[in-house]
């Protein structure tokens, strides 16, 4: 039996949906609307390319951006063929356009926030509690409020996704920053640079390992959120796999699951090599 009186959190989150609905509705119909033009149109365009032309300039791509790695070369080749030979190719591309889109997103957010907060340390403290907050959260509840104010869909999954894969690039690119030896700022300063020339020649050329692994984290968070942000409509692969789960399509579900991992090594893979210098563990 209850003693003490519930609080009303419930009604008061009703009534702020409520009131952003009323007040910012235009707002949340725009980046709705400006966040599906992104998405269809980075899938036309994947779409545009016949998937055995696509192949081939992926594995030439791929061979240049990691510094002439044929293994990496052929092993794309490969995966991409085998992922158009199970007929999933529209689905893949889809899957893709959505990934490219969230890191895009949340790179454009996390990256200069993690300058920032490399410059300030207010600021990171109020950042690393939010961040800590964010990676504590259980993934799925990031889905609640997306599909509150978006409804379900791609966006609701892309900014989901946004959310969940934001924090390695902005922990990365704090720490990337701050890790820079002091000596070459001291002649930065004594060079009589100014604060972006400061940051643009020197800072983030020599954090540039650090922050690409953060690329690298917050790529593999988006493609891993395909699959729990299908539970709110996000088209592609994940919901074939949430398909076969549902329907118990061992095979389905399996074969789907299968072409993520392959994007998901594939990118991978191109992102830990694509600076020189630089080794895969």
């Amino acid at each position: 039996m209850q003693t003490l009186p519930k609080l009303p959190l419930g009604d008061a989150v009703e009534a702020l949906v409520d009131w952003l609905e009323d007040y910012f509705g235009w707002l949340l119909d725009g980046v709705s609307a400006g966040l599906k033009f992104l998405v269809d149109g980075f899938q036309d365009l994947l779409l545009l390319i016949p998937a055995p032309i696509f192949i081939v300039l992926a594995a030439i791509a791929v061979y240049f951006l990691t510094r002439r790695d044929s293994k990496i070369a052929v092993l794309t080749a490969i995966g991409l063929l085998l992922i158009w030979d199970l007929a999933l190719w529209n689905l893949a591309m889809l899957t893709f356009a959505l990934v490219i889109s969230a890191t895009l997103l949340a790179l454009a957010i996390a990256i200069p926030l993690g300058i920032l907060a490399a410059t300030n340390d207010h600021l990171n403290a109020v950042l690393r509690v939010g961040l800590d907050f964010m990676q504590t959260m259980p993934s799925f509840v990031y889905l609640i409020p997306a599909v509150i104010f978006f409804g379900l869909g791609n966006v609701p999954g892309i900014i989901a996704t946004v959310v969940f894969a934001m924090p390695p690039a902005m922990r990365l690119t704090n720490l990337g920053i701050r890790q820079i030896p002091t000596d070459l700022i001291e002649v930065a300063d004594a060079f009589g640079t100014t604060p972006w020339q400061k940051l643009i020649k020197v800072q983030l050329p020599v954090a540039l390992p650090t922050i690409m692994a953060g690329v690298n984290q917050c790529i593999m968070l988006a493609l891993s959120m395909t699959v729990i942000a299908s539970m709110i409509g996000a088209a592609g692969l994940g919901l074939e796999v949430l398909k076969g789960i549902q329907r118990v399509d061992i095979g389905g579900g399996f074969e789907a699951g299968l072409a993520i991992v392959i994007i998901a090594i594939i990118l991978d893979r191109v992102t830990q090599n694509i600076l020189p210098n630089k080794t895969s563990p």
